[in-house]
């Protein structure tokens, strides 16, 4: 481990986490605001449903760590809401094992770490019945998603949050405010773009900023790290006040505010 320990942020989910880096993904755009920030840490899993998270749990989040996460965003339910396959294996979770599975989840985070724990529900996708993921078609073969069952399972995710109290982005209803989301937000349907993944950044954000937590997490309200005045830093244009750049806005974060 590096010094100085810095606020943990904790992305734990399926693909829409472990792509989140790439494609100008909203992981990176997380990462790159809280860069003198807080250390965000990827822990996603193509192919991954809730159970497969529970297996897991323990040694993704010991109880026994020095360290705990001052953030945690889970993301599951797009697999979980595929339709059952008629071998019964497969991504498939029934809807009352699903709810249970990320109660679960939940109270492993807040008991265990007392972290501030923030879910999104599953995401709008692109309208087809039967989806065929072309990289994977061959190996994999079809994957039964529905709008419709998203639609339940985000609902249900939901209310479990409220039920909660726990701090959730309906990423449905967000993504269902562009009207051309079904071309523009996603790459084969199921996976975000990178006009996708900045709804979701920009959710996660406005989260972030309003809710009433003690310190704030937003990335605007968080120090700097060494973000003292320097002899070292440059001058301006005056050539002899001093910039600290620390303080300064990069091109892309006054979007995200």
């Amino acid at each position: 481990m590096v010094g100085p320990v810095r606020p943990q942020f904790v992305l734990f989910g399926s693909s829409i986490v472990e792509f989140s880096y790439s494609n100008e993904g909203w992981g990176a755009t997380l990462a790159n605001l809280y860069a003198r920030k807080a250390d965000v840490i990827l822990r996603g899993y193509a192919g991954w449903n809730s159970r497969r998270a529970l297996q897991v749990l323990d040694k993704i989040f010991p109880k026994d760590a020095t360290i705990q996460p001052s953030l945690v965003i889970v993301y599951f339910g797009g697999n979980d809401s595929t339709h059952p396959h008629p071998s019964g294996h497969g991504f498939h979770v029934p809807l009352q094992e699903y709810i249970e599975n990320m109660r679960k989840i939940a109270i492993h985070l807040l008991v265990h770490f007392h972290a501030t724990f923030l879910a999104f529900s599953t995401h709008d996708m692109k309208k087809q019945k039967v989806l065929y993921l072309k990289d994977f078609n061959d190996l994999l073969g079809q994957f039964r998603r529905t709008n419709e069952s998203c639609r339940v399972y985000s609902e249900a995710c939901l209310e479990l949050c409220r039920e909660m109290n726990v701090k959730a982005i309906d990423l449905w209803s967000a993504l269902q405010q562009r009207h051309d989301r079904l071309d523009v937000c996603f790459t084969d349907g199921i996976h975000l773009s990178s006009e996708g993944s900045k709804i979701v950044a920009k959710e996660i954000l406005k989260v972030l900023r309003e809710a009433d937590w003690e310190p704030c997490l937003h990335w605007n309200s968080m120090p700097n790290e060494f973000a003292e005045d320097s002899p070292y830093d440059p001058t301006g244009a005056d050539e002899k006040t001093l910039i600290n750049i620390s303080s300064l806005k990069f091109q892309g974060n006054s979007q995200l505010e």
